[in-house]
């Protein structure tokens, strides 16, 4: 039930996204954005692609030697394109998304509810840097678990299984990206919010499985903030102690 609740939210975000003009040109902003730095990156690996190589390995006069070097320098480019696009994805969210996002945020809630969510005492300067801060753990720690259970997939027999497996922990950190934007602009303590996210993880599942569609998962990722920002309001009306853990009180998180 939750896997599908937090699909729904996926859809319903989008959905209203695109019928509002600056949500859309908002979340569309986001998406040029990151194309663009990962353009660039790209870039850097093309220019600079047989030089790393050479310095590794330079290209063997003939035999079959030869074409060992080839596969090497094929997979080298696929491993610094990967790299880069990482990299790109983790700077283009620390450095503009974030804030994009945050706008996204608080423009969704605002035009719901008809005012923003803030923690007592909190200015906008404080918030957003606190956004930027925590945009490092919740962006990094995706990467690195990822990269883990790929990693571990190469070292056994379950690829397959662990392709699967990567895939869905990858899905739950990028759709808790967004679900945190709410708490996180609250102040909410950092573990407070992580617990939130093990204690709903069928919901954030559900709320990530639009990432894995190629080409698709573009768009659901540029608007997801809306998606995620909705469950938050609509989860206060339907029941006040719900939002007991955006409010920065220390106390347990409810489950959705």
């Amino acid at each position: 039930m939750e896997l599908l609740s937090g699909l729904y939210y996926n859809l319903k975000g989008l959905a209203l996204a695109l019928r509002v003009r600056r949500l859309l040109f908002l979340g569309m902003l986001r998406f040029l954005i990151l194309l663009a730095v990962t353009l660039a990156a790209a870039g850097l690996v093309a220019a600079y692609h047989q030089e790393v190589l050479e310095i590794l390995w330079a290209r063997p006069e003939g035999g079959w030697l030869v074409w060992i070097w080839h596969l090497v320098s094929w997979f080298l480019a696929l491993l610094l394109l990967l790299l880069s696009t990482v990299l790109s994805y983790l700077f283009s969210q620390v450095v503009f998304s974030v804030w994009l996002m945050d706008q996204m945020s608080r423009w969704t809630e605002r035009m719901l509810t008809g005012e923003v969510g803030r923690a007592p005492g909190a200015s906008w300067t404080r918030e957003l840097l606190y956004l930027v801060g925590q945009e490092i753990p919740r962006a990094v720690v995706p990467v690195l678990v990822a990269l883990g259970v790929l990693l571990l997939g190469w070292l056994t027999p379950l690829g397959p299984l662990v392709a699967v497996l990567s895939s869905a922990v990858t899905v739950v950190f990028l759709a808790w990206d967004n679900t945190d934007l709410v708490p996180a602009r609250r102040l909410v303590p950092f573990r407070e919010r992580f617990r939130f996210l093990v204690k709903n993880l069928a919901f954030h599942l559900g709320f990530g499985l639009p990432f894995l569609i190629p080409v698709a998962n573009i768009l659901f990722l540029s608007y997801a903030p809306v998606g995620a920002t909705l469950f938050h309001v609509e989860r206060e009306k339907r029941s006040p102690k719900a939002g007991a853990m955006e409010r920065p009180t220390g106390k347990p998180v409810p489950a959705a």
